[in-house]
């Protein structure tokens, strides 16, 4: 039963409830689990396991962009240079702005790091994540740009069966950068020749993983993206309540305004708020065939821009592999006699 009925019933008292929830270690997923009788989890029609996500939850800090507010000398809080073998994929879920149909459409971008561990296979660390409401085409573009650019990363993934086929375009052309005074060269696409023929800059480096989101291709992303979870193959920020922590061993954080902390822990509030997304979700299963929806009310384009990056990652693991395991082609080296000159008269 939930907290309230105890309170009516005088069983508990309200004031410890609210002083629970002022704790520095709140946590509001716990709560709602604990004192308010939501059960989250894979339960009747769900895919993914509070547990086996939260279990992940082991990185301390984000990649935070340049953008961000901290000191150049706390060098824990840069984005780093990359580890040999490392790979970064940024995904993006594109949303133009809420309609009366989807009110809580939004853009999600997500920022990976593919590390490979002593046995060959990947780890996919989730160092940065940023939601987005009712950007232009043209500053989605620019914005997914400069982190693509900034991350050093190999590969976009957007979904360029919808709005995202509009962002595409304007990463297949140069980008001009009115803040900085900076221009983004121009893209191509790795994976679609239809997609690629729409760059307007000749040679562009392919480095767009175009999406066509159709129901089986869904389904796949959504089986990858559960075994990944279930295998710990995927690594996400620690709770905002851990990361606050983390972050107040900085002196100049201390010193910040409550808006510029909120800043800070942004990333790990919106990975709090995957967990929810993720575990609140909804399938059915047909034709071997997994769709996933949200509940009313509720969202999946956190969801959407996570499961397209883990299954490019797992598809890249995949390409990997088969290089690597490839056998040495044989060699057959020919000698040319050497020509013998006489000096004899």
């Amino acid at each position: 039963m939930p907290y309230q009925l105890a309170i009516a019933e005088d069983l508990l008292d309200k004031a410890r409830v609210e002083d629970d929830m002022l704790e520095s270690d709140f946590n509001a997923v716990s709560f709602q689990m604990e004192m308010e009788a939501l059960f989250f989890g894979k339960g009747e029609g769900g895919l993914f396991a509070f547990n086996e996500i939260d279990k992940n939850r082991r990185i301390k800090y984000p990649f935070y962009p340049k953008r961000s507010d901290f000191k150049a000398a706390d060098k824990k809080l840069y984005i780093p240079e990359k580890q040999p073998g490392e790979i970064r994929i940024i995904s993006a879920d594109i949303a133009l702005m809420a309609t009366s149909k989807h009110k809580n459409d939004a853009t999600s971008i997500f920022i990976n790091q593919m590390l490979r561990t002593n046995s060959g296979k990947y780890i996919s660390n989730i160092v940065y994540l940023e939601n987005n409401e009712g950007l232009r085409t043209d500053a989605q573009a620019l914005n997914i740009r400069r982190l693509f650019s900034e991350y050093d990363c190999d590969y976009l993934v957007l979904d360029c069966k919808g709005l995202g086929l509009g962002v595409a375009d304007a990463i297949m052309a140069d980008i001009y950068d009115a803040s900085t005074g900076e221009t983004y060269g121009a893209l191509s696409c790795y994976n679609n020749e239809d997609i690629a023929k729409r760059c307007v800059v000749k040679d562009a480096p392919k480095k767009i993983w175009a999406v066509h989101a159709s129901s089986e291709f869904n389904s796949r992303c959504a089986s990858v993206l559960r075994e990944s979870l279930r295998q710990g193959a995927v690594r996400f920020l620690v709770s905002e309540y851990d990361g606050e922590e983390a972050l107040m061993q900085f002196a100049w954080y201390r010193n910040l305004s409550p808006a510029d902390k909120i800043n800070l822990q942004l990333p790990y509030i919106n990975t709090t708020l995957l967990v929810q997304e993720l575990v609140n979700l909804e399938c059915e299963i047909k034709n071997n065939v997994i769709k996933v929806k949200e509940k009313a009310g509720g969202r999946k384009d956190r969801y959407s821009s996570l499961s397209y990056s883990i299954f490019v990652a797992k598809e890249l693991e995949r390409e990997l592999s088969a290089k690597q395991n490839m056998p040495m082609k044989e060699f057959v080296l020919k000698f040319v006699p050497p020509k013998i000159r006489s000096n004899m008269q």
